[in-house]
């Protein structure tokens, strides 16, 4: 009874496993496919990549706004892995909160699905990736409370701010006019992170530091 039992289950973990894989292999060929043509890539496209037929990638994604919904949640799912690894490191905040945006950018440069998510392109796309890009904020809001911690990032920088920020580097991935390089933009960005002493008369000047201005000969 129970190799018969066994040799009955046997085919449907098969075909799980068969579906799972098809899966993976069309989510893979859809980032191939709308690196090459970006969001005007179409479902069969993506099917002839994959090698599978048109109506295997619609069961696993009824519109071609599933499909990269998904694709945007797992590159969120990627980049919150990135930062709870950062979080395991000893460095200076600042600097791995830095290492972490690096590589996160880098990320989303060879993605043309996510870059179209942060740039705003989609306001769909983007609300149906919530839950993901609510945990990515909290981990990161975790990093950037060490380095206020260590005095070395803007006592104002949120989590927030680092979205909004980053939103920006992506779209200056998609342009080609001269002089516009993101790597640039990222760096840029990092260096206005950094905590710096207030200027004379600035809003973060504290009425305290301002008192000692005045009286200093």
């Amino acid at each position: 009874m129970t190799d018969a039992l066994t040799e009955t289950e046997r085919p449907v973990r098969v075909l799980r496993a068969d579906a799972r894989r098809n899966r993976e292999r069309i989510l893979e060929s859809a980032r191939l496919v709308f690196a090459e043509h970006g969001a005007d890539a179409q479902m069969d496209d993506v099917a002839h990549r994959a090698r599978v037929g048109v109506g295997t990638v619609y069961r696993h994604f009824p519109t071609k706004e599933a499909l990269m919904v998904e694709l945007v949640r797992q590159k969120f799912r990627l980049f919150s892995a990135t930062v709870r690894e950062a979080l395991e490191c000893d460095g200076e905040p600042l600097a791995v909160l830095a290492d972490v945006l690096r590589r996160n950018a880098d990320a989303a440069a060879r993605d043309a699905t996510m870059q179209h998510a942060l740039a705003g392109a989609d306001e769909h796309i983007w609300t149906q990736a919530q839950p993901e890009q609510q945990e990515l904020s909290g981990l990161t809001e975790t990093l950037i409370a060490r380095a206020r911690q260590a005095g070395t990032i803007r006592p104002d920088i949120t989590a927030a701010d680092i979205a909004m920020l980053m939103c920006g580097v992506s779209a200056t991935m998609g342009h080609n006019a001269p002089g516009f390089d993101w790597h640039r933009h990222l760096e840029l960005v990092i260096d206005m992170l950094r905590a710096r002493p207030p200027v004379a008369g600035s809003p973060q000047e504290s009425p305290q530091d301002g008192a000692r201005r005045v009286r200093s000969p």
